[in-house]
């Protein structure tokens, strides 16, 4: 077992990457600024190449208990449904029109899959210039309104471990 060991830990030595192929998480020496605080996870969202299908499979075969109509999301490009699970939710995601990030998505992978996650922020602009000063890139310079009507920014995924990440302001109470 321990010549395999060797054999194995050789052979990963031998391996090298580009570096443009690498994922990172951004590391470098943290700036404190203004506070904001990240919140719950609020949904997972899944890529799907049948709309009509996944629904059915949430809503008969897991039993969700709540699966919405289908919402068409022009300025995204997307129609998206939700799947509410009590303490979160799963966004399905379908391409809307030919320019669509997810029919993209969806030719580089054919059987669909996890998309983003996306994490409630309390200020989303405060969220957004602290992790700019911190070196993850926003993929917009500036929030959109999001499929819940509130704002959102999505960061790299090459500054987050490889995962696209959304950030979704909360409502203040």
């Amino acid at each position: 077992m321990l010549g395999l060991m060797r054999h194995h830990s050789s052979v990963l030595r031998q391996v090298r990457v580009a570096p443009s192929m690498v994922r990172m998480f951004v590391t470098r020496e943290v700036k404190d600024s203004a506070a904001w605080k990240l919140g719950r996870l609020n949904h997972v969202a899944l890529a799907v190449s049948d709309l009509e299908q996944a629904s059915t499979f949430w809503r008969d075969v897991m039993r969700a208990e709540k699966v919405s109509e289908r919402v068409a999301q022009p300025e995204h490009g997307v129609y998206t449904v939700f799947v509410e699970l009590g303490n979160t939710k799963i966004e399905l995601l379908h391409p809307y029109g030919a320019d669509s990030p997810i029919a993209a998505f969806l030719d580089r992978n054919k059987s669909g899959g996890i998309h983003h996650v996306c994490l409630e922020v309390s200020d989303i602009a405060t969220a957004l210039g602290a992790l700019k000063a911190n070196g993850v890139r926003p993929l917009s310079s500036e929030p959109k309104i999001g499929a819940h009507g509130l704002p959102v920014v999505f960061l790299h995924p090459k500054d987050c471990g490889g995962v696209l990440v959304e950030l979704e302001e909360q409502p203040r109470t």
